[in-house]
């Protein structure tokens, strides 16, 4: 099977830094077509607008994808520039610390919202897409749809335990979109990531003192990934390379989560 995505049309979230940024360039390198998508409009302008022409392969789209109707627009746009849609890479991730103590803490709620729910509602959306467009084709794979998710959704971190519960529940729920896809020919996976430099543990970093050389020394592999070592993962699950594979996260960590959790477990 090929590993190649050229002339497949892909929509990226998250894709204005960091790890989405990566995977959305990736896919543009690689031949696809590409709608880069973020809440951050400014930096997705910086990063992007050079690439954007009216007959190229890049497009990008600002929205906040919380909002149903962001979603519905966001698909519009996609629809009208390329004519349909192969693949889905929900790469939009929010990290933020917990109060476990506190009930008047809601970001448990705030982190589902964003990192489960939208991710979610878009498949869904995206998959209904998918699905129409594939109207009297009668063998092959329709769509592949790749979920971002962390480490941190197999460690328990009382600090992290927003971030924590998010990612176990969109884990999860990467699991049960795969059977309910499957009869439709619509791959459903995800890429659980850790020691990689993501936007949020370029924030950390230069937050927290030491942190690097605790997360190396806690990396079997003894380094800090690039975000391109996340973009293969990806790749080979939107591809036919992986036909035959759905419901599956796949861990890119270095050996992270077969030692003893840390504070860090999260990035």
């Amino acid at each position: 099977m090929s590993f190649s995505i050229a002339g497949k049309t892909a929509i990226v979230t998250g894709a204005a830094n960091g790890v989405g940024l990566a995977i959305g360039r990736q896919f543009v390198e690689e031949g696809a077509n590409v709608v880069f998508c973020d809440m951050d409009e400014a930096r997705l302008e910086k990063e992007l607008s050079g690439e954007v022409t009216e007959d190229g392969r890049v497009r990008i789209f600002a929205g906040d994808l919380r909002k149903k109707l962001t979603i519905a627009n966001l698909l519009s746009a996609t629809v009208d520039a390329f004519e349909k849609v192969d693949i889905l890479v929900n790469a939009s991730r929010q990290v933020e610390t917990s109060d476990p103590l506190n009930p008047d803490d809601d970001s448990v709620m705030a982190l589902l919202e964003q990192n489960m729910l939208t991710a979610l509602r878009l498949t869904q959306a995206v998959a209904k897409r998918m699905i129409k467009q594939a109207e009297g084709q009668d063998e092959g794979c329709v769509g592949s749809i790749v979920n971002l998710s962390s480490i941190a959704s197999r460690r328990a971190h009382p600090e992290l335990l927003g971030y924590s519960i998010s990612t176990a529940a969109l884990d999860q729920m990467t699991r049960s979109m795969a059977v309910a896809l499957a009869p439709k020919r619509i791959r459903v996976n995800a890429v659980a990531f850790g020691s990689v430099m993501s936007a949020s543990l370029k924030g950390a970093l230069k937050a927290h003192e030491g942190f690097r050389s605790e997360i190396i020394d806690h990396t079997p592999l003894s380094r800090i990934a690039g975000p391109g070592e996340v973009c293969d993962a990806v790749q080979y699950l939107a591809s036919d390379a992986s036909a035959f594979v759905t419901g599956q996260v796949i861990t890119v960590d270095g050996g992270r989560t077969l030692i003893d959790p840390v504070a860090v477990g999260a990035h």
